[in-house]
C-alpha cells in the first residue's frame, strides 16, 4: 500500500486532537476536507480508525497501533524539509546555546573558548533554558544548541540527539559545617536531619527523587548561588564534580562521604540541536571541547 504524506499528516493531527474541526484548525484546512481525507486512508486500509462521537473522535485500537508508526514518518518528513532548506543557507554569524542551570560556568567557558578559537567572528549568547524551553526554542529556531538533562527524555526525531555523557554529582558542605564532624556510617542519617539546597533545574528535569535526601530542603535556581550558600555554611548540597577545577570555587567546600551511598548521583547530558548543515560543523566543535577536556564528563 502507498501512503500520501497528506493522509499520515492529516491522520497524526485528528488522532492528537480528537476532533476533525480542530485538527482542520491545526492544519489551516477545512474540515470537510481533513474528513474525506480521513475517510479515504479508512477506506484504503480497510479498516476503521476513528469512531464519530458528536463532535469528537475516538481513536480505534488500529488507530492508536499506527499512530506511533505514522508520526515517526511525519517528523521525518519534517527533519528532511529543514534539512533540505538549510543546505542553500550561509554559516551562521550567531548562535544561541541554552543549558541547564546545574552546568558549571568551567565547562561553560571551555565551549566558548573552543568555539572562539574555532569562530573568531561568531557571536554566541548563552542563556537558561528549562528542558521544554530548550526543545521549543530549536523547534522554533530561537536555539540552536541545547545542552539538557536527559534522565526522563524520550528521543525526539525532530531534534538532533548527541549524548555527551553522564556528569558525577557529589555531596558537598562549607569547612566550617558540622557534617564535616561526622563518621561516614553517620552521614546519612545527619545529611536527612540538616538543611539541604538543591539546584531547581535538577528538580524540573524530575529527579527529585534522586536528589532530595533531607526533609528540610530550599530551592534555588542559580548553580553559582548554591556553591556561595554552601561555602557560607548554609547547607549541604549535591554539586557537580567538575567544580573541583576551580581553586576559587573550592577554597571553602568540602566533599563528604557516607557509606550507606556508594555511588555518585550521575546525570546523563545530551547536545540538542536542529537537523540543520549550518550547525554541523559547530555541533561537533561544542562535542568535542566537552568529550577532550579533562576531566571528562564519564
Amino acid at each position: 500500500m502507498n501512503f500520501s504524506l497528506e493522509q499520515l499528516i492529516t491522520f497524526v493531527a485528528v488522532y492528537e486532537q480528537r476532533s476533525f474541526s480542530q485538527a482542520a484548525a491545526k492544519l489551516d484546512r477545512h474540515r470537510t476536507t481533513v474528513g474525506q481525507v480521513i475517510t479515504n486512508l479508512e477506506d484504503q486500509l480497510a479498516i476503521a480508525l476513528f469512531e464519530r462521537v458528536g463532535r469528537k473522535v475516538e481513536p480505534s485500537e488500529e488507530a492508536t497501533l499506527l499512530y506511533h508508526y505514522a508520526n515517526q514518518v511525519v517528523e521525518q518528513a519534517r527533519t528532511f524539509d529543514k534539512v533540505a532548506l538549510s543546505l542553500s543557507y550561509e554559516q551562521l554569524a550567531s548562535i544561541t546555546i541554552a543549558y541547564a542551570s546545574f552546568l558549571p560556568h568551567t565547562l561553560l567557558s571551555h565551549i566558548r573558548k573552543s568555539l572562539t578559537a574555532a569562530y573568531p567572528s561568531m557571536r554566541v549568547n548563552f542563556i537558561v533554558r528549562t528542558q521544554p524551553e530548550i526543545k521549543q526554542g530549536i523547534q522554533d529556531s530561537s536555539i540552536h544548541f541545547g545542552i539538557v538533562n536527559v534522565h526522563k527524555s524520550k528521543l525526539i526525531n525532530s531534534i538532533d540527539f548527541t549524548f555527551l555523557g553522564h556528569m558525577d554529582f557529589s555531596l558537598f558542605v562549607g569547612n566550617d559545617h558540622p557534617l564535616t564532624q561526622c563518621e561516614s556510617s553517620e552521614m546519612l542519617t545527619a545529611m536527612k536531619n540538616s538543611k539541604q539546597l538543591v539546584v531547581k533545574s535538577l528538580l524540573d528535569d524530575d529527579m527529585a527523587e534522586k536528589v532530595i535526601l533531607s526533609a528540610e530542603y530550599e530551592i534555588i535556581d542559580q548553580l553559582a548561588l548554591v556553591i556561595k550558600f554552601v561555602q557560607e555554611g548554609l547547607g549541604w548540597a549535591l554539586l557537580p564534580r567538575t567544580i573541583l577545577e576551580s581553586e576559587y570555587v573550592t577554597s571553602n567546600l568540602v566533599e563528604i562521604h557516607s557509606a550507606q551511598i556508594k555511588d555518585n548521583v550521575k546525570v546523563p547530558i545530551a547536545l540538542w540541536s536542529p537537523h540543520n548543515k549550518q550547525v554541523i560543523s559547530i555541533k561537533k566543535t561544542i562535542v568535542d571541547s566537552i568529550t577532550s577536556r579533562e576531566p571528562k564528563i564519564t
